[in-house]
């Protein structure tokens, strides 16, 4: 009875050790293995698993190295990173790629890649809590963003994602205008006209066609006039009045008395 009920299972339990001894192993270099790999790793990143996605890309990236799909896992890795909040890897990741991959078909989305990670630079929960502008803080990473965006598009202009890369390199002249304007104010209210005047200049000469010029020509010259410096008073009046003739600044010709919106806080 025993025999009977052992028996079968014994000769089941050789055949599949048979069968796997037949059996070669996998190797995780295959191209078979390694596509699995990756496809584990969008799987993760799809789920919202950043960090365990960047994990897998970093295998895959080392095993498929020298290959499309390697390249496609380290922009995948640098994108992951990016997403779990570690900036600065993504852009390490980035930089290694652009430097190893020159003629890779995916250089344009390294360029675009690079560009997002910097512009997306935010000040975390602290900016939430004091409700600070993102024109009061450094603008360095907005700056590398520009960088970015400009290489893209001056040597991919065909590239699909240079209609958004231009849509934010305007945001970013806006935004490193508005720090600017948000410098001179500083100085202008405590009374620091000489830089005031300065950094005020400066947004103008730099950022020509940014909207925040108006004020700070306003800022010019009120500066220009608290130093008594009347031919420079009079030279940024009249360009605030050929530019902006309907300026809130202005009335009649002659700067407003009442403080700006801004003197109240």
């Amino acid at each position: 009875m025993i025999r009977r009920i052992w028996l079968p299972l014994t000769v089941a339990a050789l055949l599949a050790a048979a069968g796997c001894a037949s059996a070669p192993p996998i190797d995780p270099n295959s191209t078979q293995a390694v596509e699995k790999l990756y496809a584990e790793g969008k799987e993760e990143m799809a789920s919202g698993g950043y960090d365990r996605a960047a994990k897998i890309f970093e295998r895959v990236e080392g095993r498929a190295s020298g290959t499309l799909l390697g390249q496609q896992a380290a922009l995948d890795l640098a994108y992951a990173q990016y997403k779990s909040g570690e900036r600065a890897t993504a852009l390490a990741t980035l930089d290694r790629f652009i430097r190893l991959q020159p003629s890779s078909p995916a250089l344009d989305y390294a360029y675009y890649l690079r560009g997002v990670v910097n512009f997306n630079d935010n000040l975390g929960v602290l900016s939430t809590l004091s409700r600070q502008d993102l024109s009061e803080r450094d603008q360095q990473a907005s700056r590398e963003s520009f960088q970015s965006f400009k290489q893209l598009t001056e040597q991919f202009p065909q590239s699909r994602y240079v209609v958004d890369a231009r849509q934010r390199m305007d945001y970013i002249i806006n935004s490193l205008a508005q720090y600017e304007l948000h410098v001179a104010r500083y100085y202008f209210r405590r009374g620091a006209f000489v830089a005031a005047a300065n950094r005020a200049q400066q947004a103008v000469i730099d950022f020509p066609q940014a909207p925040v010029n108006e004020e700070a020509l306003y800022i010019m010259t009120a500066s220009y006039d608290r130093l008594g410096l009347e031919q420079l008073r009079a030279d940024a009046q009249r360009v605030l009045e050929k530019n902006f003739p309907n300026s809130r600044y202005l009335r009649d010709g002659v700067i407003q008395a009442q403080k700006a919106w801004w003197q109240f806080w």
